[in-house]
């Protein structure tokens, strides 16, 4: 007989002793009963109170948050279902924000993506509960595989990636999101994706919690034993077919029962002690002590399957093969490449004393991220505190959460400043081309109010101004006849000079119009510039090289990248036609960056501002 029928049969066959034990202690519970009141009574009544939550199948908790509080002001908080797939709903925590100005901002969305490791999302109760006073919060709830039935599919790790991407569509930009341990991974290679292609909900930070990022750093017992059996022997050993009569009969699933007695055989020790001191409680009639007990343990002995496939995957790509510090993660085919990610922030948060995710696992993720800039990362390592410390208890609440708030804080000003950024490009822009009619005007009066040679010689300084100057020349050109005539006789002219002043502002808008239909000339220098890339480069930097990673997307590997092409100054990426452009492009890891982020505007800004500081030097 298969296991988890077996288990089944098990669960059945205890039903009639449980509800035995229940009726025993309603016997010794009643004050009227002479029994209940002596240490006899208390003894037989906390047995029986052991034995049934012991033996009992523990359902789905609710999160049970009915209130919050803000600003010292008690608010109502509604739980609603605003997107739903068959393996997860996303559940928002709305609340009022009575002190929040209606002109003011939306409150920041957080995202907290609960581990699909066993356990329910309301695990992460206290999380939401410590977070839900500063944010609008989110929450994966995923749900139990034994409770989908097989014509809605399957659900593997791809499917996981898939619901992250398309609930930060949802979301939308400017997000943040927790991943809370099992998540770390996929989140990781979510934000990957999406920097990757340049999607418009990308979410501002990323807060990875006690994540198996990188399992070769101190391996933990989960770890070691992972490495120790082949993928074969999970898929004999672990994974079985849910029975009737669940909705989801026939899936192939990883049994939520196996993973709890996995976790409890972690710390068996611990886990007897408690139930000892929970029996004693009730026998002394410490309510409070028994009650924390049973708090803890109605959460922690609530399980949910998972779906063989999803549970395969992620074993195998996560903890035998260590793909994705390997550079060898694929998502639907596609390699997964962290260094992509040079927008979204990234803090990693590590528990001294986790037995489940070693110290140092999640903190490589900021190795994988090479292409982000120091000033959006940020690592925090919770002294005294276990796994479950990192994202619930009182550290969490006093130490870790304020962090946590200052990172999210921090970067949404800076992606604030990001956005309101835009404008200005287009503004310098029309800046550039504004000055052409400007210095086309400036010499035209010049040569027509004073056409002595002195005064057209005069004008010749602003070429400085490059290609916005080149028109100046066919005005002068024109003006030559009258200032060679002139110029025999400068005393002359410059007692004429003042008397058709009339005559000088007609000539000079005379001047002006006949410039206008010479505008044709500048295609001359639009087609100036060899926008091949060899054009462009050098072989050592002009002086001191430019630091590229001024540049928003570049970073240290692709400044050095950049270096060895034969760039090292803002000035050279500024005078990248799409020729060279689409040349640059095949010597980059991701096709599409130059234009995705703009480089040449920034360059031009960057050479512009360079150029006006070595003057006012």
């Amino acid at each position: 007989m298969p296991f988890y029928h077996w288990y089944e049969m098990s669960h059945a066959a205890f039903a009639p002793l449980r509800a035995v034990a229940d009726a025993t202690k309603l016997y010794y519970d009643n004050p009227l009963n002479p029994l209940s009141h002596s240490a006899f009574g208390k003894n037989i009544s906390a047995g029986c109170e052991l034995f049934e939550r012991s033996t009992r199948r523990y359902g789905k908790p609710e999160f049970g948050l009915e209130t919050t509080e803000i600003d010292g002001i008690e608010v109502p908080v509604i739980e609603k279902t605003v997107w739903s797939r068959p393996f997860c709903n996303l559940v928002r925590f709305e609340r009022p924000n009575p002190t929040r100005r209606k002109t003011a901002a939306p409150e920041p969305k957080l995202l907290i993506v609960a581990p699909m490791s066993g356990h329910y999302a309301t695990l992460l109760r206290g999380t939401v509960e410590t977070m839900l006073p500063h944010y609008d919060v989110y929450v994966t709830d995923w749900i139990d595989a034994r409770a989908v039935p097989v014509a809605d599919g399957s659900f593997d790790l791809d499917d996981y990636i898939d619901y992250l991407i398309q609930i930060f569509g949802v979301l939308g930009k400017g997000a943040h999101v927790m991943a809370v341990c099992q998540p770390s991974v996929p989140v990781l290679a979510a934000a990957a994706l999406m920097d990757e292609a340049d999607h418009p909900a990308l979410p501002a930070t990323m807060v990875l919690m006690g994540g198996p990022i990188d399992t070769r750093i101190n391996p933990t017992a989960v770890n070691e034993m992972a490495e120790e059996k082949d993928l074969a022997w999970f898929e004999q050993n672990v994974v079985m077919t849910v029975p009737f009569p669940h909705p989801g009969f026939m899936r192939t699933v990883y049994p939520g029962f196996l993973q709890l007695t996995g976790f409890m055989s972690m710390n068996l020790d611990r886990h007897l002690d408690a139930h000892k001191e929970f029996f004693n409680h009730l026998v002394d009639g410490d309510g409070d002590s028994a009650d924390k007990h049973t708090e803890f343990y109605d959460e922690y002995m609530a399980v949910m399957d998972l779906t063989s496939e999803f549970y395969l995957q992620t074993v195998d790509a996560v903890f035998i093969k260590h793909s994705l510090p390997k550079g060898e993660l694929t998502y639907r085919g596609h390699l997964v490449d962290p260094s992509a990610i040079h927008r979204i922030a990234l803090m990693t948060i590590e528990g001294e004393n986790d037995d489940i995710s070693g110290v140092g696992q999640t903190e490589a993720a900021h190795t994988l991220c090479t292409n982000l800039p120091e000033d959006m990362r940020a690592h925090y390592m919770q002294p005294k505190v276990g796994h479950f410390g990192v994202f619930n208890g009182s550290r969490f609440r006093s130490e870790i959460a304020p962090r946590i708030r200052d990172f999210t804080a921090t970067h949404s000003e800076r992606l604030s400043s990001v956005n309101a950024a835009p404008p200005a490009p287009k503004a310098t822009a029309a800046a550039k081309t504004a000055p052409k009619v400007t210095a086309a005007a400036k010499p035209a009066p010049k040569a027509t109010a004073a056409p002595s040679a002195p005064k057209v010689k005069a004008a010749t300084p602003a070429p400085k101004v490059t290609e916005a100057a080149k028109p100046a020349p066919k005005a002068k050109a024109a003006a030559k006849p009258k200032p060679t005539a002139t110029a025999k006789k400068p005393p002359a002219v410059a007692k004429k000079a003042p008397a058709p002043a009339k005559k000088t502002i007609a000539s000079a808008k005379s001047a002006l119009g006949a410039a206008k239909p010479r505008k044709a000339a500048p295609k001359k220098a639009a087609a100036k510039p060899k926008n091949d890339l060899a054009s462009l480069l050098l072989s050592k930097p002009q002086g001191a090289a430019d630091d590229l990673k001024k540049i928003s997307g570049v970073g240290p590997k692709l400044e050095n990248t950049l270096n060895q092409t034969g760039i090292f100054h803002f000035a050279q990426i500024a005078r990248l036609g799409q020729k060279a452009i689409d040349e640059l492009d095949d010597k980059l890891a991701f096709k599409g960056r130059i234009a995705r982020d703009k480089w040449v505007e920034q360059a031009k800004a960057l050479s512009s501002a360079s150029a006006k500081d070595e003057t006012v030097d």
